[in-house]
C-alpha cells in the first residue's frame, strides 16, 4: 500500500469516475484503475462496485476513506515540516485547531481576527468535524488542540480542560405560542414539532428519558447533527430546537427566543490536547484567547 493509492481512493470518492480522478491527479485513466486494483488487492477487499462504467463506493470504502484522509493529512504535515527544515526553519510557525461546525460561522473568525493582531506571522489551520473525529485528530497529533464536549470519560491519550458549561434550552420561533413561557417543560412540547441533535449520545439519551418519564412522546420533525443547523431550522419556523445554551447564545436572531428547558440538563465543554504534549508558545496563546472568548459568550437572548 502506498500514498498514491490512498490519494486515488480519496479522489474517486469525490469525483465518482476514473476519468475525473485521472484529470485531477494528472494520471492516465489506466494508471488510476491500476492503483485502485492494487489497493483492493492489498486489502483483499472490493472498494467499488462497477456498474456500466460507473464506480459505486462500498460501505467499506466510505469507512476506510476517513482514515485515509487522516493519513494523508499527517503526511502533508510531515512534508511541510521537512520543507521548513530544509529552508532553515524560517517559515512561519503554524497552529492547527479542531472545532465543531457550530463554531465555524462567527466564533472562530472573531477568535482568529483577535489572535492575528498579536501573532500576524503565525499560520492557522482549522479543522471542523464531530467530537469523535476531533478526538482522533488530537490523539494522532494532527492538530495542536481542539474543542470537545465533556462526556465523563475521555481517552487516556487526551487531556481535556473543562472551560464552559450550559444547559438545554428551547430555541422557539418568536411568534410561537410557547414563546411567552418563562420555562418550557416536556408537557408543553406535547405534539409540538421538535428539532433534535445528538442521537445516541449521552445527553440526548438523557433528554429522551426525561420525555419518557413525563409520559410525553416526542414529535421529532428534524434530526440534525449540528447545533447551528438546529438553530437555523428553528429560526425558519420548522419547529422548536432543543440545544445547549452555550451554542444557542452564540448567535443573535430576532426571529427566535430562547427559553430554559426544565428539568435542567447540563453539558460541559473544554479544550483538549494530546496528553503529556506541551503546546507551542503560539498554540498556548491561541488556547488562552479561546478560553477567554468561550467564557464570555453572551447570555440569553430576549
Amino acid at each position: 500500500m502506498n500514498v498514491r493509492q490512498l490519494e486515488v481512493l480519496r479522489t474517486l470518492l469525490v469525483t465518482g469516475s476514473t476519468i475525473a480522478t485521472a484529470r485531477a491527479m494528472g494520471l492516465s485513466q489506466s494508471g488510476v484503475s491500476r492503483l485502485l486494483q492494487q489497493l483492493e488487492a492489498n486489502l483483499s477487499m472490493q472498494l467499488f462496485a462497477r456498474d456500466k462504467g460507473r464506480l459505486i463506493p462500498t460501505p467499506e470504502a466510505e469507512k476506510l476513506a476517513y482514515d485515509a484522509e487522516l493519513v494523508l493529512a499527517g503526511i502533508d504535515r510531515f512534508t511541510n515540516l521537512a520543507q521548513d527544515l530544509r529552508s532553515g526553519a524560517v517559515g512561519p510557525e503554524s497552529v492547527r485547531i479542531a472545532l465543531p461546525n457550530s463554531l465555524a460561522d462567527q466564533f472562530t473568525p472573531d477568535l482568529l481576527a483577535d489572535f492575528d493582531r498579536d501573532f500576524p506571522r503565525v499560520r492557522i489551520e482549522t479543522f471542523f468535524d464531530t467530537s469523535g473525529a476531533i478526538t482522533r485528530l488530537i490523539e494522532q497529533r494532527i492538530v495542536d488542540f481542539g474543542f470537545l464536549r465533556y462526556e465523563g470519560q475521555q481517552s487516556s491519550s487526551v487531556e481535556l480542560e473543562v472551560v464552559v458549561s450550559g444547559r438545554k434550552v428551547c430555541v422557539i420561533p418568536a411568534g410561537h405560542p410557547l414563546a411567552g413561557l418563562d420555562i418550557v417543560t416536556p408537557r408543553d412540547l406535547r405534539n409540538i414539532p421538535l428539532i433534535l441533535t445528538g442521537r445516541n449520545r449521552p445527553t440526548r439519551m438523557k433528554l429522551d428519558e426525561i420525555f419518557r418519564q413525563a409520559g410525553v412522546t416526542q414529535t421529532v420533525k428534524i434530526e440534525t447533527h449540528s447545533n447551528n443547523s438546529a438553530f437555523s431550522y428553528a429560526a425558519h419556523g420548522l419547529g422548536i430546537a432543543i440545544i445547549n445554551s452555550f451554542f444557542a447564545h452564540l448567535t443573535k436572531d430576532a426571529r427566535i427566543v430562547i427559553r430554559p428547558f426544565d428539568p435542567p440538563l447540563t453539558q460541559s465543554f473544554g479544550l483538549a490536547k494530546a496528553a503529556g504534549v506541551p503546546l507551542s508558545i503560539a498554540a498556548e496563546a491561541l488556547s488562552r484567547r479561546m478560553k477567554h472568548m468561550l467564557r464570555n459568550v453572551e447570555g440569553p437572548q430576549n
